[in-house]
């Protein structure tokens, strides 16, 4: 089973369980250049140019993650390539699996802006840009 968590109750897990690993799925570009979470290791569900699925993403999970019994939070921009991701992972075992609802940026509001309704920024949580 898949979790889904807000950005604040994925912080609230991550702050009593230090064993949990955030994963942030998102391309390199925005991982790089609009900001991550704090401590979130990146690999990529999908890369540009194409958005096409990274074929070494459970691989490199796997190696960044080995105990399949590990809670897992995956982020992207919203919370769909991360619920995307959570599936595939659970395909191999993964057994504590979160999909951040909302994501880092939240959904778009009228204005089709993000960053204003909810997600990993909006709520104050810890992040950074490279």
């Amino acid at each position: 089973m898949i979790k889904n968590l807000s950005p604040l109750q994925a912080w609230d897990l991550l702050q009593q369980q230090p064993s949990a690993v955030l994963i942030d799925v998102r391309t390199k570009i925005e991982h790089t250049f609009i900001g991550h979470p704090l401590g979130a290791v990146h690999i990529a569900w999908k890369e540009l140019p194409g958005w096409l699925l990274n074929p070494e993403f459970v691989p490199l999970v796997i190696e960044a993650v080995p105990d399949r019994n590990t809670p897992v939070l995956l982020l992207c921009r919203s919370g769909q390539r991360s619920l995307e991701a959570a599936h595939a992972l659970q395909q191999i075992g993964y057994t504590q699996l979160i999909n951040i609802d909302g994501g880092f940026e939240g959904p778009l509001d009228s204005d089709k802006h993000r960053n204003t309704l909810d997600g990993w920024r909006f709520h104050g949580l810890p992040w950074q840009q490279s």
